[in-house]
């Protein structure tokens, strides 16, 4: 057997080893993969501060040297396609078909964000007073922060990373320590690259560096996607220094099908939205409202799609939809959901149990019927292959019970009525709704939610100009 590798941070343009390491497991065997770095408080203090002392001298970089580096970034990720793709597959349990569009959807992002380089525009306004101008700049923040998540952790690093470079910060990255090695690997390929001393610097190790991070005055915004709590507890942290936050929290998105949906195409988006990454994806259906007249068709039509799921270890057996669960505690936690739902009247209409496939995280594709807005598969986030429906009598009641909730990221919505969808437009009340289509967004749009679900958003012209602020200048002249 190979000895495995055991990785270094990268600090202030350099590869840094630890005393402490964190084993990084296959979560569809239990396999450990490698050893990830556990990174110390002088660690972070060190690529803070070349972050720091980075920042003046890459704020006036030209937009497009700046833009250069994300071009060169997404350049080498191409060429390291498959390398990536093979850690994802392993690393995440995720299925080599979405590995792989993952991988190459991060290079495409690279490069769109890197088209803003000289589209990052202000504004000039009428004075009052004859002899002045007055501009609005747009200017960079200074020291970005970047904590990640588990579940897409490679693309992840692209939406913190990208519009913070662009725009003229420097960027410290924290990967999830469940998920290192994909971004311990982009740190060599940035090194390659040869971005500035202090300009970028990746981190990993436990939750702690990321409070860390969060409560030091150098840093002007933390930029998370994850749970509420943990979210929640970086928003205290910041809020000593009234650091900026931008935060991508949890979703309970609802689906809801009405008596004219194209039931085909309704059955099939759900089905690929629930089962998508093990049901590991904030935006996806996370609970469906069907109107009585269609609710038999649909509810039979989607149990037999849902048990018809392939599930398994993705390094291993082809063509699956999904892979494992990412550990053992959201097995457990997902079948206590389950059960209490279940004491509570609901009816298991296929899986409902953890998998026992001998190795590794995996739970049964589940749709559970009879289920009421009081249970915890509607009232919770699942993050896992568990679809509930609800049966409504009409639009209205769908639309109540749908922005029920403490969470507001996405929402879908299937109808062949305009009206319908106007309608839907104007009451549903989430960040992003989806319309006779799959649940996930597109890089040109802009990722937020409300309530719970977060602060602040990603992607597009909109998620540029969260990495920077506004100067006024009042010119007499």
């Amino acid at each position: 057997m190979a000895e495995l590798t055991t990785y270094r941070n990268y600090v202030a343009g350099e590869f840094r080893a630890t005393d402490q390491t964190i084993p990084v497991e296959n979560p569809a065997t239990g396999e450990v993969l490698a050893y990830a770095p556990r990174a110390t408080p002088a660690d972070v203090d060190d690529a803070l501060q070349a972050a720091f002392d980075a920042k003046k001298s890459w704020a006036l970089t030209p937009a497009p040297e700046r833009a250069s580096y994300l071009t060169k970034l997404a350049q080498a990720i191409r060429a390291h396609e498959a390398m990536f793709t093979d850690i994802l597959v392993k690393e995440q349990s995720k299925t080599p078909e979405l590995a792989n569009v993952e991988v190459l959807f991060t290079a495409d992002y690279l490069d769109y964000m890197a088209g803003f380089a000289l589209r990052i525009e202000g504004s000039v306004m009428n004075s009052a007073r004859p002899k002045e101008s007055i501009f609005v700049l747009r200017k960079p923040l200074g020291v970005a922060v970047g904590i990640l998540p588990w579940n897409f952790p490679f693309f992840l690093i692209a939406r913190k990373l990208a519009p913070a470079l662009v725009t003229g910060n420097t960027c410290v990255i924290k990967p999830a320590s469940v998920t290192p090695i994909n971004a311990l690997e982009f740190a060599k390929v940035a090194a390659e690259v040869g971005l500035p001393r202090g300009v970028f610097s990746m981190l990993a190790g436990s939750g702690a560096i990321g409070e860390q991070m969060s409560a030091d005055p150098r840093v002007d915004i933390v930029s998370f996607t994850g749970s509420v709590p943990v979210g929640s507890a970086i928003m205290a942290a910041a809020s000593k220094n009234v650091t900026k936050v931008n935060l991508e929290l949890g979703g309970k998105a609802p689906a809801i099908v009405l008596d004219d949906a194209d039931l085909d195409l309704a059955v099939a988006s759900i089905k690929a939205s629930r089962v998508i990454n093990t049901g590991q994806v904030c935006n996806c259906a996370e609970r469906v409202y069907v109107t009585r007249g269609v609710a038999d068709e649909f509810i039979s039509r989607m149990t037999e799609a849902i048990a018809s799921t392939t599930y398994g270890d993705p390094s291993v057996d082809k063509g699956l939809d999904m892979g494992a669960l990412i550990d053992a505690n959201a097995a457990s936690r997902i079948g206590a959901m389950v059960d209490a739902s279940v004491a509570q009247g609901a009816t298991v209409l296929t899986g409902g149990k953890v998998a026992d496939r001998g190795q590794g995280h995996h739970f049964q594709p589940t749709v559970l019927a009879d289920v009421t807005q009081d249970m915890p598969v509607i009232r919770d986030e699942i993050f896992g292959p568990v679809l509930p429906i609800m049966v409504v009598d009409d639009f209205d009641e769908a639309i109540q019970k749908a922005n029920d909730s403490e969470y507001g990221l996405t929402s879908s919505l299937y109808t062949a009525s305009l009206a319908n969808a106007m309608k839907g437009m104007r009451e549903i009340d989430f960040g992003e709704t989806y319309i006779n289509r799959e649940n996930f967004e597109a890089m040109q749009g802009f990722h937020a939610g409300t309530r719970k679900s977060g602060v602040g958003g990603a992607d597009g012209p909109l998620g540029v100009e969260e990495f920077t602020r506004t100067q006024m200048i009042y010119v007499e002249a």
